[in-house]
């Protein structure tokens, strides 16, 4: 059914229509009504009404004339197939109290009949059939001798599916077969006959819209033509010719085992058919139904039973609704939302919430109202260490300068935001805390104080149209007031704001609205702003807010006859609940709610399982998610439970969702009508004890917290989230409870953001340097260190017998010092690049060989970068080289490097690769630590001359992530420059080494499975094979292996007593933009020392 209104121009554009109902093409009489008030519209169609807002073009209806039966004068404008006029029968047809039939029969002059229009009812009736299921068909009998005028056979279908047989039959004496069937919405014919081509025509175009189609098949002089609804295909002349044989079949053929010859292999038609003709006899299907004429099965006689399941459809949020005979399907692409109906958001409510499955700062749709009507948004989430912050722009965030128009004395501004109107008053609302930074920057530019009393500038702040206020950012609404006054700081004391002074040099007035029923800031008028002299600026920040009331909405039910009870929950056709959980119980009810006969009810009916169970009248359902793992655990867990007209399904955390099928043509309203019961039941039976959290139902949630501190048993909130979500903090990071949420303290960390997942990098260049100097008392409190082994000592002699050094880098640049820590006592640790060339042993060596690392064989006069790790423990003794085995790691490439102490005993790991194990012979103590250093050493005086020359030319490249026990000197110069203990020479920009994801730890986890041997085989066992002369063959490699071995002893030993071998050289930079040193150095510089000892693995 379709209302439509029209202006006088007829265009397409002066029309609007709207449509309600379906399928009323059925033979029986339907109620409709059409009442218009002012804007609106009622459409009526039988038990149906849509309300409509009309546009406001067509509030005013301008007509002189009402047709009926068709329209008037819109010739070929008519392209929305309205172009037939109405054929039917009408009655009882009433317009603003006049019954026009009545009139019409009274010959009324107001009223004028055209056509063959009678005042009874002689529509005729139409017997049909519906085919109901996949084994419906009917045959009747065929035309076995040909008819002079050729063959024809006729019917009128209507059908939701794009594919099925209509009818077919075997061509008598010709050893072929037709066949008429739709396939992709399409009419196709195909006739096969032995030793002929493939006959195949097609014709109409979307005929499973469920509108009657005419269909005719016709065979005459050589010609074959089918036809649909006027609209044909035709094949060539000259073909053979086509009779139906004994029987035709209708719709399907016979299940297979059947004695009638039919082959349908483009499956069975579902729908309804009328008006069949075989050879132009019609037939009575009367006589079908008494099996009187043919046979059938699975076939509903005298009645089309056909639904449309779209009309009304129950696909929500802009689904766009499909169905077959027996379905219907919802498209939610682009919605937004997912499900069987469309009904469940696909986006998390908040940033709060996403930041709690892990995700960091960045744009992200939000749905604040979950399945509601608030459609999603894209918002900017900045998540920070101890906050989450939504961010919502507008127009206009800049600094903006004043500019008065000719013939204006005010300068007003309107901010329009990137959200909807609905989206910001619920983000408002549900947020624990809102503000947005007002600034006004003045010269002889007043804001409050005048001669009447009435302010010189006002916003408009609020929901909706927002409301006039009369204070500045920081001050009580109303108060006439900005931030200095109640700072008392203002710079006459006699005035409310810095601008009020109305001084000729440029001061400003600023501060945060956090007032919520006051945002957002909708516009600013700004009133002194046209005096000689008077200049102003203004900005109006963003909305910011931080704080999901909604997440962490929690009671603590700590008896099992506990329970909240709330209003009926209404979700007659479709509901979403949504909870999390924690308990230490086994089983227990989580919600309940029962009507008459239906209920719905969810449970953790065991340890490992929950159980969501409903009834709307069709019988219980219930629906299971078992989990491999114990959900009595203590720790958060996601329930989420829907149920709509087609399906009922649950999901736990993240495993996969359990659907149970609703019945077909079952019943689909929920009807309950008791109180809604939370963490219990009504009998007080198998009550819930533990935590429930951000209930939410249909995307309202339900105020625990409020209903828990009215009730007897049950606690407002619930602590204890770092076991859920501790692991979110990550790179040495802690965990830190809050009442109700939690956050990653990162001071231990070198690494910030939202989880301490962000590097903190720097680029380096060759006079950078950046010294942390350990002898302040503030070093240990910017690191966030009680527990260290640096936080019981903050003077000079500080002692360590351990260290946990860690950094990332990427250079080309070797040699580089990449970290020194120095002592009073002349004791130091280094760690840096080194290049290294292999020089061939003497002629005069027996073995006339380059030396060998633990890396493999080195080629004569082969360079290499490789890390050094440098001790010198006792003042008075030499420096210890614990050097790598890993190579070429200036090679622009970021890496990580973990060095570990304790005692004597040295570790050293770079990205993933194995962990490398060395001594130390020295003192296991660290005394007296002073400072560190990154970059270039100033004052190298207490190292040795060769690392004191390699301390002097810096560091070019990247740093980051640099850890020494709990220090971070990068984080203290970046974040804390001006309370921290720490020392900046040279440029210190930050930057971006690279990927942060490598883990020197990674190689400790790895599982290998080297250890591991193969299946030797089901044959005989390997010993049997041997020959009889393995005796003398065994002796043979014995032999060789001894030879093998003891040259290789005396190798070792000559390598052994020639250490140094393969020594630090000073080789010319590979880039030369990076090359801080002379490439004329001599071969000696920056070599190792007589003093000092190599340890290579």
């Amino acid at each position: 059914m379709q209302a439509q209104t029209e202006g006088r121009s007829l265009s397409p554009e002066s029309r609007y229509p709207v449509y309600l109902g379906s399928l009323l093409d059925d033979q029986h009489w339907h109620h409709v009504t059409v009442e218009r008030h002012s804007n609106h519209l009622n459409l009526t169609v039988d038990h149906s009404t849509m309300w409509v807002q009309v546009p406001s073009q067509f509030t005013h209806w301008d007509h002189d004339q009402l047709s009926v039966g068709a329209g008037r004068s819109l010739g070929s404008m008519r392209s929305d197939g309205l172009n037939r006029n109405f054929h039917g029968c009408l009655e009882n047809l009433v317009y603003n109290g006049l019954n026009l039939v009545d009139l019409a029969k009274q010959k009324d002059q107001r009223v004028t009949v055209k056509g063959n229009v009678t005042f009874i009812c002689a529509e005729p009736v139409f017997v049909a059939m519906t085919f109901i299921s996949p084994q419906s068909f009917l045959w009747l009998p065929g035309v076995t001798q040909p008819s002079p005028s050729g063959l024809s056979v006729g019917l009128q279908f209507r059908t939701w599916i794009k594919e099925g047989l209509l009818l077919t039959f075997e061509l008598p004496n010709q050893g072929g077969v037709l066949w008429l069937y739709l396939s992709k919405a399409r009419l196709h014919l195909q006739i096969h006959k032995s030793g002929r081509a493939v006959v195949e025509l097609s014709t109409g175009s979307a005929l499973n819209d469920a509108q009657w189609h005419s269909v005719d098949l016709s065979s005459r002089r050589g010609h074959l033509t089918i036809a649909v609804d006027g609209e044909g295909a035709t094949a060539h002349p000259n073909l053979f010719p086509i009779t139906t044989g004994d029987k035709v079949f209708f719709g399907g053929c016979p299940t297979e085992g059947s004695s009638q010859k039919c082959v349908n292999p483009f499956g069975a038609f579902q729908g309804c058919m009328r008006l069949l003709t075989v050879d132009k006899q019609h037939v009575d299907l009367i006589m079908v139904q008494q099996r009187q004429l043919g046979n059938y099965s699975h076939l509903q006689v005298d009645m089309c039973g056909i639904i449309d399941r779209c009309s009304p459809s129950h696909c929500e949020h802009g689904g766009s609704c499909s169905q077959s005979w027996s379905t219907f399907h919802c498209n939610c692409s682009g919605t937004g939302y997912g499900g069987a109906t469309c009904h469940s958001s696909i986006y998390e409510q908040s940033c709060e919430a996403y930041k709690h499955k892990g995700n960091t700062s960045g744009y992200y749709y939000t749905d604040v109202d979950g399945s509601g009507p608030i459609r999603p948004q894209l918002i900017y989430c900045n998540m920070t260490e101890d906050k989450t912050w939504t961010v919502i722009q507008h127009n206009n965030t800049e600094l903006t300068n004043v500019q008065i128009l000719p013939g204006k004395n005010q300068h007003s501004a309107h901010f329009e935001y990137t959200a909807a109107e609905e989206q910001l008053t619920a983000i408002i609302s549900q947020s624990e805390h809102c503000e947005q930074e007002l600034t006004y920057r003045c010269r002889r530019s007043r804001l409050f104080y005048a001669a009447d009393g009435s302010p010189f500038i006002w916003w408009v702040g609020g929901p909706g149209v927002g409301q006039v206020q009369t204070s500045w950012a920081g001050a009580p609404p109303g108060s006439l007031q900005c931030a200095c006054s109640l700072q008392e700081g203002c710079l006459d004391h006699k005035r409310h704001c810095n601008c009020d002074a109305d001084r000729t040099e440029w001061t400003n007035d600023s501060g945060l609205v956090t007032h919520k029923q006051t945002l957002p800031v909708r516009s600013v008028v700004l009133g002194d702003v046209h005096r000689p002299g008077s200049e102003s600026a203004y900005r109006v920040g963003p909305l910011r807010c931080h704080g999901d009331k909604n997440v962490w909405n929690a009671a603590f039910f700590d008896k099992e006859t506990s329970y909240l009870h709330f209003p009926t929950f209404h979700g007659e056709l479709s509901a979403d609940i949504s909870f999390l959980f924690k308990t230490t119980s086994s089983s227990g009810v989580f919600l309940e709610n029962l009507g008459i006969k239906d209920f719905i009810r969810i449970e953790l009916s065991s340890s490992t399982e929950v159980l969501f169970s409903l009834d709307v009248g069709n019988g219980p359902l219930d629906v299971r998610v078992t989990a491999d793992f114990p959900l009595n655990d203590n720790r958060w867990h996601h329930v989420r439970a829907e149920r709509n007209v087609k399906e009922a399904s649950l999901r736990l955390d993240e495993l996969p969702s359990a659907t149970l099928q609703a019945p077909a043509d079952g019943h689909i309203h929920l009807q309950l009508n008791s109180q809604l019961f939370i963490g219990g039941t009504a009998s007080r039976q198998k009550g819930f004890r533990g935590c429930i959290r951000s209930l939410q139902l249909n995307g309202i949630t339900l105020d625990l917290e409020e209903r828990a501190k009215i009730t007897p048993g049950v606690q407002a909130g619930c602590p204890g989230h770092c076991s859920s979500y501790g692991s979110l903090c990550q790179n040495q990071g802690r965990c830190v409870e809050r009442s109700n949420s939690f956050f990653c303290d990162c001071g231990s960390s070198a690494y910030t953001g939202a989880f301490c997942d962000r590097e903190v990098s720097v680029s380096f260049k060759p006079e950078t340097s950046v010294s942390y100097n350990f002898n302040e008392p503030m070093a240990n409190e910017l690191n966030g260190s009680s527990s260290s082994s640096l936080s019981s000592s903050r003077n000079s002699d500080m002692t360590l017998r351990a260290e946990n050094v860690s950094l990332s880098f990427r250079t080309g640049q070797s040699p580089s010092l990449l970290l020194y820590v120095g002592s009073s006592s002349q004791e130091y640790l280094a760690v840096l690049l080194n290049r290294h060339v292999c020089r061939p042993l003497p002629p005069s060596s027996v073995f006339n060989q380059p030396a060998m690392s633990s890396g493999g064989r080195m080629e004569d006069g082969a360079i290499y970068n490789t890390l050094e790790v440098r001790y010198r423990l006792e003042g008075s003794k030499e420096t210890e080289v614990l050097r790598s085995k890993v190579k070429n790691l200036a090679d622009r490439q970021l890496h990580a490097v973990t060095v570990r102490r304790l005692a004597d005993a040295v570790s050293v790991q770079i990205d993933q690769k194995p962990k490398e194990n060395f001594t130390l012979t020295s003192d296991a103590e660290f005394n007296a630590i002073r400072s560190l250093v990154l970059g270039r050493m100033h004052n190298a005086g207490d190292v040795d001359p060769e690392l004191a020359r390699v301390a002097s030319l810096g560091f070019t490249g990247c740093l980051s992530a640099v850890v020494f026990n709990s220090v971070s000197p990068l984080k203290a110069a970046l974040l804390h420059p001006d309370t921290s203990p720490v020392t900046v020479n040279g440029p210190l920009v930050r930057s971006v080494c690279g990927s942060t994801t490598l883990n020197p730890h990674a190689a400790e986890a790895t599982h290998h499975l080297s250890g591991h041997s193969g299946s030797v085989g089901t044959g005989q066992p390997l010993v049997n094979n041997i020959r009889s002369d393995s005796a003398l063959i065994g002796g043979v490699i014995a032999l060789v292996i001894f030879v093998t071995a003891s040259a290789s002893a005396v190798v070792g030993r000559i390598l052994y007593s020639r250490k140094g071998t393969c020594q630090s050289q000073d080789i010319k930079a590979e880039d030369g933009s990076e090359r801080p040193f002379s490439s004329r150095a001599d071969s000696s510089r920056y070599g190792v020392s007589e003093k000092q000892k190599e340890f290579f693995i």
